[in-house]
């Protein structure tokens, strides 16, 4: 038996600043294997600086992206940071007030998110085998802005709630936050190759549902 793998979302999904293989995603998937004592294939469609709106409209809209959700048995959704990054250069450039700027993105992202989640549901409905989802939550790049880390918070909070019997929530938030140095990768905006172990560690610790 084999099972298959999608994962969703952006450059934490890429595994974007570590090496080739050590993102969370292939790290994860080599858990997956010995856990489940079977083959996992794979489909990684992250995409780079892809923000919720953008992935909700894929989500949506593309075919590859919805066929690949309907097929998996293991879906992990990574988003939101690109919605905090893109908000919080445009108040440090002086382009409206960190705090006006924070809340409005954090409404959108909250919104969009809601959106994906359900159209992943939907697309799952009558799903004759089982499958489980994960959510990688957020750490703060930016833990130097106060509202920022209120917006990653808020934002976890939030995802949160999805929990359920299929559904994991990965709160990243802790595991990353005073650790940044070891952490992140040289443009402390990404994990580094330990980042996204630790990611794929929490997110094999919820174990694999009905699938084991």
């Amino acid at each position: 038996m084999s099972y298959q793998y999608t994962a969703i979302g952006d450059s934490l999904t890429t595994g974007f600043g570590a090496l080739p293989g050590n993102g969370f995603v292939p790290v994860y998937r080599r858990m997956a294997e010995v856990r489940l004592k079977s083959f996992v294939a794979y489909s990684n469609l992250g995409v780079n600086g892809l923000t919720s709106a953008e992935l909700d409209q894929r989500v949506g809209r593309s075919a590859a992206y919805r066929q690949a959700l309907r097929a998996a048995d293991m879906i992990t959704v990574s988003i939101g940071g690109n919605d905090l990054i893109r908000a919080a250069r445009l108040a440090q450039g002086g382009k409206g007030s960190v705090p006006r700027n924070l809340a409005g993105s954090l409404k959108e992202c909250k919104r969009h998110f809601s959106s994906i989640m359900g159209k992943i549901y939907r697309l799952k409905k009558g799903a004759r085998k089982p499958y489980i989802i994960r959510v990688v939550g957020l750490y703060n790049p930016y833990p130097q802005i106060e509202e920022a880390t209120d917006w990653v918070i808020q934002f976890n909070r939030f995802a949160s709630r999805y929990s359920s019997r299929v559904c994991a929530f990965a709160n990243i938030y802790s595991t990353f936050a005073g650790k940044e140095k070891e952490l992140l990768s040289l443009d402390h905006l990404h994990p580094n190759g330990r980042g996204y172990r630790a990611i794929a560690e929490q997110l094999n610790a919820f174990g694999y549902g009905r699938l084991g």
